[in-house]
Formats: structure tokens, sequence, C-alpha cells
């Protein structure tokens, strides 16, 4: 396993197993596989409130798990290269939350 590899998995690690936004991130990483949307889209698709889906939207994309295009509130979030590259490394730890 190549140190960016392990980074990125203690990364993955922390942000779903270890804190408690976790499954929520989950679903958000999982929603953005299928096709890109903006923070409103996923307040809906999750029943969530938008504030709240912002602060997971800006976490994951300060870790460079998402990325966006756009400005205010047209910015649409897609996966970032990284996490299309290491889909299954997520696949991996996300499986492990959902047996708990």
């Amino acid at each position: 396993m190549s140190s960016n590899t392990r980074s990125l998995k203690y990364l993955l690690g922390w942000l779903i197993a270890g804190t408690r936004g976790g499954v929520t991130r989950v679903k958000i990483i999982e929603a953005l596989r299928e096709k890109p949307q903006n923070a409103n889209q996923f307040a809906t698709l999750l029943g969530m409130d938008y504030k709240t889906m912002r602060h997971h939207l800006d976490v994951l994309e300060k870790n460079r798990l998402v990325t966006s295009i756009g400005d205010r509130y047209g910015v649409t979030y897609f996966l970032s290269q990284v996490m299309e590259e290491n889909y299954s490394l997520f696949e991996e730890i996300s499986n492990k939350i959902r047996k708990k």
C-alpha cells in the first residue's frame, strides 16, 4: 500500500467512521457516484437541513474528496478524481460502519 493510499485510508476512516457525521458523508459520497448534485438537491434527497448539508459538503471538499463547479446556490458537487480512483477503499470503510 502506497503512503498516499494509506493516508487516504486514514482520512476516510476518520471522516466516515471516526466522526458523528460519518453516516451522512457516506450517503453524500454514494449519491455523488450516481450523479453530481447541488447542496439543495442533497438536502431534499437525504431529508436534511440545507445548512447541515453545506457543512458536510464543505468538510468533504476541504479534504479533497469532492470538488465543485459553479458559484453560490448553483454550486454542483462531484466526486474528486482521488475519490473516484479509490472508491473501493471507501466501500471497504463504509461497509464496516454499516455492520456496527
